[in-house]
């Protein structure tokens, strides 16, 4: 998977890599060629006392030096730019297949995963590509070559190497077996942390309320000691690696001292030579601890990547059309024409042969039961979901064939769980048409019954919005979301229980507001208040799934019992009847 991913994103960089690779290639070359002069000086110049000489190579391996310190500017330098773009890149490309994804596909990966695997899991491949880029590609050329020069010094005291480096790639090769699948369970509990965390954040209140902060703080304990436990189990192997490749590498220092020593004495090798046979020998040694650090640095890169691949291979289920529809007559006609829904895997279908109409300056209310399937019903018009039978149809075209930008246009929801996104009053009002003008907000304020709070703000409609709307009341961030889809000025309005968390006065004034703006809109309203409903020209009553009912409040209230058990729930008899 890392490979496939890496040549998938750096195809766009094929000229950077060969910069790099280049000047690896040559700042290695001169690195090998600076124990040889060193060689060269003890021999020739130390040994026979020629200053001259020790001074003229001197200022050779001087030059040289430069040389190799320009070469790994250089390359560092490629190196650096190109890791760095690929995690952009990579991150993208994650961030437009999310925006692609369907409620289905975001539930299924999790978006606690999927932050995870945009930030962690990213930075993870991208520091090994760094490290590659560094490390890696120099790490071959100079075992390679070290090689070759030790051979051509002493072939006898190079067949220490014959000993120690496989030796050496056992001892990676073993705990990088082990490490591997420490690290994908390492990248999980970093999920279950992220997953414990937002949870606690976004229920700050509800933990507040039913005292469970305790409770929670088990819960937090136990996922980070989970993930501490991985850590510590990653580090004792860790620790393990280094030294005993440091150990390796000092006993072969000792090796070649000694039997360099011996021949030395015997008049088959000179100093320098031995000093430029050690100088290779670590070389090629810390060839091979660059290899073992990538080595290290590959499986939990690896696992990474896999998590990566799974959501930029995971295919939408809500897609455009092959060839888009556009509407002949815009104007909001919105029906249901048998339909089914139901989730993947699930055996009992959630929705059941539903059908309706709702035309342009119509209210049409869905009332029900809790998990009648009103929200799911409500999702399919704006194909947060797709239906998987019947359809849905706007103006005689189904949705599901429609142009995506024109449904767009045509549509207004406001949640069930209002939204703000970080910014201002503003920013948020715009969100769907950013050529608003300022009045135009305020309009829309006024008919949410948000205008009197938002100008109570110094900043007025430049006042600042955190997060999800945590620094406003759950009232105002309703009003705020209802404004924002009438500044989207659609042709269809749905409204899933949208004013809950409104007192009933606000719910009267705002829905008397919005019934003169909306008068040549399609209005589709789902709510659990009855007062929300009751003036609705159509009330469809859902029930397990299916419609028990369609009419107007006072029809219905006389002939279905399903609807008579929520009205009297909420209101006496002479109320109802009234």
């Amino acid at each position: 998977m890392l490979i496939s991913l890496l040549r998938s994103h750096l195809r766009p960089y094929r000229g950077a890599i060969v910069m790099i690779v280049a000047f690896q290639f040559l700042q290695t070359l001169v690195m090998l060629y600076l124990p040889t002069l060193n060689a060269d000086i003890i021999d020739h110049g130390v040994v026979k006392g020629d200053t001259g000489y020790i001074v003229r190579i001197g200022g050779v391996m001087l030059g040289v030096s430069v040389a190799q310190v320009i070469c790994q500017i250089v390359a560092l330098y490629y190196g650096a730019r190109t890791a760095m773009a690929l995690g952009r890149d990579v991150r993208a490309s994650l961030f437009h297949r999310v925006q692609r994804f369907s409620a289905q596909e975001v539930s299924h990966i999790g978006a606690p995963s999927l932050i995870t695997r945009t930030t962690n899991d990213v930075q993870q491949v991208q520091m090994v590509v760094l490290m590659g880029f560094t490390m890696m590609v120099a790490a071959p050329i100079m075992c390679v070559g070290g090689i070759v020069m030790a051979l051509s010094l002493d072939v006898p005291l190079s067949g220490l190497l014959v000993l120690v480096l496989p030796l050496l790639l056992a001892v990676i090769a073993t705990l990088v077996f082990f490490l591997r699948p420490l690290f994908r369970l390492a990248q999980e509990r970093i999920d279950g942390v992220n997953r414990v965390l937002r949870e606690q954040i976004s229920g700050i209140r509800v933990i507040r309320a039913f005292v469970r902060e305790r409770h929670e703080e088990q819960r937090f304990r136990d996922a980070n000691e989970q993930l501490t436990d991985v850590g510590i189990r990653l580090g004792k192997l860790m620790s393990i690696m280094f030294p005993t490749v440091m150990l390796i590498v000092n006993i072969t220092s000792v090796a070649v001292l000694w039997f360099g020593g011996k021949q030395i004495d015997s008049g088959a090798l000179q100093v320098g030579e031995m000093t430029a046979f050690l100088s290779y020998l670590m070389q090629i040694l810390m060839s091979v601890m660059m290899a073992t650090f990538m080595f290290v640095m590959i499986p939990r890169a690896e696992v990474c990547a896999e998590r990566i691949e799974e959501v930029l291979r995971t295919e939408p289920t809500v897609l455009p059309p092959a060839t888009a529809t556009k509407r002949s007559e815009p104007r909001g006609r919105l029906e249901v024409r048998d339909v089914e829904f139901r989730y993947p895997g699930a055996e009992l279908a959630v929705l059941h042969d539903i059908s309706f109409t709702a035309g342009p300056g119509e209210v049409t209310a869905i009332v029900g039961g809790t998990g009648s399937g009103k929200s799911t019903l409500i999702n399919l018009v704006p194909r947060l979901f797709d239906t998987t039978g019947g359809a849905v149809l706007l103006d005689g075209v189904d949705v599901r064939h429609l142009d995506t930008d024109d449904l767009s246009r045509a549509i207004g929801i406001v949640p069930q769980k209002a939204f703000l996104f970080s910014g201002t009053v503003a920013s948020n009002l715009r969100y769907g048409r950013p050529d608003a003008t300022d009045e135009e907000l305020w309009a829309a304020l006024r008919i949410a019954q948000a205008a009197d709070f938002v100008s109570a703000f110094p900043e007025g409609l430049d006042a600042p919005i955190a997060q999800g709307g945590t620094n406003v009341s759950g009232g105002q961030r309703q009003r705020l979301a209802i404004a924002r889809a009438i500044v989207h000025r659609p042709q269809v309005y749905l409204f899933d229980d949208s004013f809950s968390a409104l007192d009933y006065s606000t719910d009267a004034a705002l829905r008397a507001a919005l019934a003169a703006e909306t008068r040549d809109a399609t209005v589709v309203i789902v709510a659990q208040r009855v007062s929300t409903i009751r003036d609705a020209d159509r009330i469809v009553v859902l029930d397990a799934g299916r419609v028990v009912g369609i009419g107007t409040h006072t029809e219905l209230f006389e002939s279905n019992d399903t609807y008579r058990e929520i009205v009297l729930s909420q209101l006496t008899l002479t109320e109802a009847a009234a």
